[in-house]
């Protein structure tokens, strides 16, 4: 905490509470206490921004209305839905944590309850215990690290154990006794409108009188981070085998970032690979980029009349059935390629 300046903690809720009400985002979500809208909601804007995620959460709602629904559902259909998302994890629990719902007989309304669901983490049960049910708990998330950290002038790493601590304990005392909902919502909406990561726009901030980073020159040092995130790149070739009608594709197995997901042939290099027919490289060195790592992907079509010997985890669809798979969603774009599409 910066000993030159400290503002007081009262007036903070309170002036949040009043931009809220004016600046708020009207989202489908908000206007329910359904607990699975809820819950799915924020299972999808994990690492997604809202204007993508709106149409995949209404997608959900609509094939599966209920939480019943989604338990009933296999994983390849959830898998299919949530293509082009990315971090697939999610969707595996997803679906776990529904049929975990079931068991119990109904959505759990307390804390430790919330948090023994497959991928619910202290974030997302915060968010819908608050949301739902009214639960004295304060979110904090990305942006409420950054609202906090500039304001209070707080240079405790967020990416560690103490950082964490202090500012799930600070964001709880600020917590309006009775409004833990409308808090939450304001405090994100706040980072994401208007203390924004880049150029926010604290010249109309109702917080400008008081915040730390303005007076002292900090906005763009915080929030502070310990460590840089490492990341790394990947060469990947995938060979697209057309053969009567027919393709080859096998499920990425467990541990995976794709898990779950289908592809067709992989190899580590082409000239090591026996394949007889006509091979055309479609494209080369494709960027795709996800949190951790970058990939650069060559694609092959290979066009042949005897099917190549491959591992036995592989299976043969014909073409046209390809799109009732889960794909990663560059394959599915090199796969429409291939297909004129």
């Amino acid at each position: 905490m910066s000993h030159k300046f400290r503002p007081p903690i009262a007036p903070f809720a309170k002036e949040l509470l009043c931009w809220f009400r004016e600046n708020g985002r009207e989202l489908p979500w908000r206007e329910t206490k359904d607990p699975y809208a809820i819950w799915l909601s924020e299972v999808i804007l994990q690492q997604t921004r809202i204007q993508q995620g709106m149409a995949y959460w209404q997608r959900f709602i609509s094939r599966w209305p209920t939480v019943e629904s989604l338990a009933n559902a296999t994983e390849d259909e959830v898998l299919r839905e949530w293509q082009g998302l990315g971090y697939y994890s999610r969707a595996r629990n997803l679906r776990h944590a529904a049929c975990q719902i079931v068991e119990m007989g109904g959505f759990p309304q307390t804390m430790s309850a919330i948090l023994s669901l497959k991928g619910v983490g202290d974030y997302t049960a915060a968010a819908i215990g608050s949301f739902a049910f009214g639960l004295e708990e304060a979110v904090v998330d990305g942006n409420v690290f950054r609202v906090l950290s500039r304001h209070f002038g707080i240079h405790t790493p967020i990416d560690t154990t103490e950082g964490k601590k202090e500012f799930k304990s600070l964001a709880q005392s600020l917590l309006p006794h009775g409004k833990s909902s409308s808090f939450n919502q304001a405090i994100m909406d706040f980072g994401a409108i208007q203390c924004t990561q880049q150029s926010p726009k604290c010249s109309s901030c109702p917080l400008q009188e008081t915040c730390v980073a303005l007076h002292e020159g900090m906005i763009d040092e915080l929030p502070a981070k310990s460590k840089k995130l490492k990341i790394k790149e990947r060469n990947l070739t995938y060979v697209y085998i057309r053969c009567d009608g027919k393709t080859a594709i096998h499920r990425r197995g467990d541990g995976d970032i794709w898990q779950g997901l289908w592809e067709p042939l992989l190899v580590d290099d082409i000239h090591d690979f026996n394949l007889e027919g006509r091979l055309t490289l479609l494209s080369k060195k494709i960027k795709h980029v996800l949190t951790h790592r970058i990939l650069w992907v060559d694609f092959y079509l290979l066009e042949t009349n005897k099917r190549p010997s491959l591992p036995k985890d592989y299976i043969w669809i014909e073409e046209h059935e390809y799109i009732k798979y889960a794909l990663p969603r560059i394959i599915e774009k090199l796969i429409d390629k291939i297909r004129g599409e």
